[in-house]
């Protein structure tokens, strides 16, 4: 798929990976339609794609919101006339032990509230705006890429049971997508990506971030482009589908 002129949708734009996303596609020719809630993020994702000489309108949506999804592709595929590319983005983190324990007594661990908020947004976010965005596609008859992000915690991460479990199930949907689609011209993917930096590690101490980056073989955080070119490469080869794509500088956890 070739992205000049294509309507691209980006979940969780406001900032970090999502407004990476956004400007990396708006160079490339690309329309964009933004969702996210923080409207102040929003619109500096929509400015910087406008000065990139992009089409881009913004979507306050809360994507774990059944009603709120639908009727936000309704809307922007009235706006645009098109849908070629979903990129799933948007995604929270809620971390905790599943038990926490002191001098032999659990003490706590993470709670249902923390759990769910991330199956939420993460998870079930993802399943909503694909299944939409999957329609339209469909009824506008021009095929399209929907690609989820995942994450290298798929494999499983100390302190992060929700985020994991989320990570990789919007992997195996992205699978399962790839099996059921194809035949509407609609090509999936996945991009698991590693320590990325964005506010999570920009947040954590030096002395920490120091560590978490040494068993990186990069010996590197990954930058925000360096994902989003990974989109580009899903969106514009047209014999990838059913995959993750795995940019994480080699971490393996």
């Amino acid at each position: 798929m070739q992205i000049q002129g294509k309507t691209i949708v980006i979940t969780g734009a406001g900032r970090g990976i999502g407004r990476a996303l956004a400007k990396v596609f708006a160079e490339r020719g690309a329309n964009l339609a933004l969702l996210d809630l923080p409207s102040a993020d929003l619109e500096t994702t929509q400015s910087l794609c406008a000065e990139a000489g992009a089409q881009a309108r913004i979507y306050r949506c809360n994507v774990a919101q059944e009603a709120d999804v639908v009727q936000t592709f309704t809307q922007l595929a009235a706006d645009f006339g098109r849908l070629d590319v979903l990129v799933n983005n948007a995604g929270i983190t809620r971390d905790a032990l599943l038990v926490k324990v002191k001098d032999g007594q659990v003490v706590g661990g993470m709670t249902l509230a923390q759990w769910q908020a991330v199956i939420d947004v993460n998870l079930t976010g993802v399943f909503l705006c694909g299944r939409e965005a999957a329609s339209r596609m469909i009824a506008l008859g021009n095929g399209g890429v929907i690609i989820n992000i995942s994450s290298i915690s798929r494999a499983g991460n100390v302190g992060q049971s929700n985020y994991s479990a989320a990570k990789s199930g919007v992997a195996a949907m992205a699978v399962t997508w790839a099996k059921e689609l194809s035949r509407y011209g609609i090509r999936t993917g996945a991009i698991a990506p590693g320590f990325i930096q964005t506010d999570i590690l920009n947040d954590m101490k030096p002395e920490v971030l120091e560590k978490t980056l040494a068993v990186v073989p990069l010996k590197r955080a990954g930058a925000a482009e360096e994902i989003a070119h990974g989109a580009v490469f899903i969106v514009t080869n047209d014999y990838f589908t059913g995959r993750v794509l795995e940019v994480d500088g080699g971490l393996r956890i």
